[in-house]
């Protein structure tokens, strides 16, 4: 290694210390790519997490049953509505506190961040409710079998009723992020998901004490571990151990923060409403061909969330730079901040998509050796990746939207993409011309493709840049 490299090294390895430790929090002067490197790396660990929980749950139930595997499929496919609304009201949540922030506004930071809080109380008090009374019947809506519903329908129960902790804990890393506190939200992910990954064993298959609870188990480990990670992400708002501090005077109903919130949220929410929804159909598509084409589905769509959130992560670092960049009053620093991103993203997506083409079945068959689920699976892996370059700009170009509050273009966006398009040429493709899991999989690539065509057209016309909030 020759010297300059080695100086190259050791300040990239001195920028990743002080990203991770949160000690960097300016973000609207001095180097965008030192300043996207910044936001990026505890974004990318934080979705990293993520995605290993979802895959150390999958390899859990894997060895449960094929039923278990596709309860979780059936069930988080119902549950990405929650999500919806969790994602819709951070989006919010990012966009009016980063803006904030640029503008040296700490004070309406913080009054925005307690009516997001607020608000996902609420909602998740509902969602919960109909989740906990209606498990079974959810099932049976999404075309599961008898058979299934009677192993499954518990975990459905605990994860839907327990949803608080998946909304708080989406929301309050969303104000963090705002914020410019990416570490914070990094590090209450590593909570969450550390204690699922141990606690995933004992309560799934039983140990000391802990009786056998089988899927259930998963749900019950989830709903500790983000519940946990909910307690810590209170307590360091509350202690003031980030940019934002709450004071228990501060819990109070202020109407006009909310109502700002509610009208940039309602955008973020119809649009992760419509994506998430035609993920609900695809779902009740794919269960037409039974619980092993199901299962390798289900596998692939988590092992594809193991790329998808790092390239989340680099996405919501774009939202932050742009919310914030904008309040600064500086939207050609913003802009540039959305292409530098973006690139570094397909680079990454590029590299992953390799890996997936070339071996595809190999991974299938880490979780699941049946011969159906590894070929359902590897296929959906190998044409879902085709497209990764493509979904690498769409992502990035979509939250810097989010980022300016401009909610409502990737609404319409998501309405084109997914409704006008992927959904008739799933249906069509599957069952009319009998492709099979096939069409489905195509039209998801599809969809993909069209929809960051049309966000990186409309985001050079610029009209983000006068959105306010």
């Amino acid at each position: 290694m020759t010297q300059s490299n080695k100086l190259t090294f050791k300040k990239l390895f001195k920028y990743f210390i002080i990203s991770v430790t949160g000690k960097e929090t300016e973000f609207t002067t001095g180097s965008i790519r030192k300043a996207i490197f910044m936001l990026s790396i505890p974004m990318i660990l934080e979705m990293l997490m993520e995605s290993i929980f979802a895959l150390v749950d999958i390899a859990y139930v894997s060895q449960v049953s094929v039923n278990a595997v596709a309860t979780i499929g059936l069930t988080e496919s119902v549950i990405t509505l929650v999500y919806a609304i969790a994602i819709g009201l951070s989006m919010a949540a990012t966009a009016v506190v980063a803006r904030r922030i640029g503008e040296k506004d700490i004070k309406g930071a913080r009054e925005s961040a307690v009516q997001a809080i607020l608000l996902g109380i609420g909602v998740s008090a509902l969602v919960g409710g109909v989740g906990f009374f209606y498990a079974k019947e959810i099932l049976a809506l999404m075309g599961a079998e008898p058979d299934l519903i009677a192993e499954g329908y518990g975990y459905t129960q605990l994860l839907i009723g327990g949803n608080i902790t998946i909304l708080l804990l989406f929301l309050i890393n969303a104000i963090f992020r705002g914020a410019g506190d990416a570490s914070v939200a990094m590090w209450t992910l590593v909570l969450s998901n550390g204690l699922n990954i141990i606690l995933d064993p004992i309560f799934i298959f039983g140990w000391g004490p802990v009786p056998e609870f089988g899927v259930m188990g998963a749900a019950i480990a989830t709903n500790i571990g983000r519940g946990t990670a909910v307690l810590f992400q209170l307590a360091i708002l509350f202690f003031g151990w980030s940019s934002i501090k709450i004071g228990f005077k501060d819990v109070i109903i202020r109407a006009q923060v909310m109502f700002n919130l509610i009208k940039v949220s309602m955008g973020g929410i119809a649009q992760f409403l419509i994506g998430t929804s035609s993920w609900v159909f695809l779902m009740r598509i794919m269960s037409e061909f039974g619980s092993e084409v199901l299962a390798g589905y289900t596998i692939a769509i988590r092992v594809m969330m193991f790329t998808l959130m790092p390239s989340w992560g680099m996405s919501n670092a774009a939202a932050t730079l742009v919310g914030q960049n904008l309040g600064a009053n500086q939207p050609e620093r913003a802009e540039i901040s959305v292409w530098k991103t973006g690139k570094y993203n397909a680079y990454f997506m590029l590299l992953v998509s390799l890996v997936y083409l070339f071996f595809a079945k190999e991974i299938i068959g880490l979780f699941n050796d049946a011969p159906s689920v590894v070929e359902s699976g590897g296929l959906c892996l190998q044409i879902i990746a085709a497209g990764y370059i493509f979904y690498a700009y769409g992502m990035v170009v979509t939250q810097a939207f989010n980022g300016a509050g401009d909610t409502k273009t990737p609404t319409k966006i998501n309405f084109v993409a997914f409704w006008l398009f992927q959904l008739p040429f799933a249906y069509l493709g599957a069952i009319t011309f009998k492709l099979g899991a096939m069409g489905v999989f195509m039209a998801i690539t599809l969809a993909e493709i069209l929809l960051a065509v049309i966000a990186i057209v409309w985001f050079k016309k610029g009209y983000w840049k006068k959105v306010q909030v």
